[in-house]
């Protein structure tokens, strides 16, 4: 598949929704830890971050916090446990752009991360994808 790149994004101790971003035109860096994505964020320049709340390393937030204080204008996406209201109160006074449970659906996930990075609708991507994918294939 041919796509251009429009963005790059940090994720931070995803594990299966990393899959959900494929069909974007993103570059996605993956990282396990705080720490391993605040190295990252010393070294490279991303275009958005997209955390679980609850890191091994970072409890209670912490990463996304202490984001948000250092680098207020990228655009966050913080996922939260499924039915833990105070995660999901914490996250949006902290500030991030946006707030996902652990058990959103792949496609709203798309869709989300769309609109953060101003990449028009997931089926828009999803249109393209299938046309890169079948010129690859000619």
């Amino acid at each position: 598949m041919i796509v251009l790149v429009k963005a790059t994004v940090l994720t931070v101790g995803l594990k299966d929704k990393n899959k959900a971003l494929k069909q974007l035109p993103i570059r996605v860096v993956n990282r396990r830890t705080g720490l391993e994505a605040s190295g990252s964020l010393k070294n490279e320049k991303f275009d958005s971050i997209i955390s679980n709340w609850e890191l091994p390393d970072m409890r209670d937030g912490l990463f996304l916090k202490g984001l948000r204080r250092i680098k207020p204008d990228i655009p966050t996406i913080a996922v939260v446990k499924a039915g833990d209201t105070q995660q999901e109160i914490s996250a949006r006074s902290c500030g991030v752009s946006a707030v996902l449970t652990s058990d959103t659906t792949d496609e709203v996930f798309r869709q989300t991360v769309a609109e953060i990075l101003g990449l028009g609708s997931a089926d828009s991507i999803k249109e393209i994808s299938a046309v890169a994918d079948e010129i690859a294939e000619r």
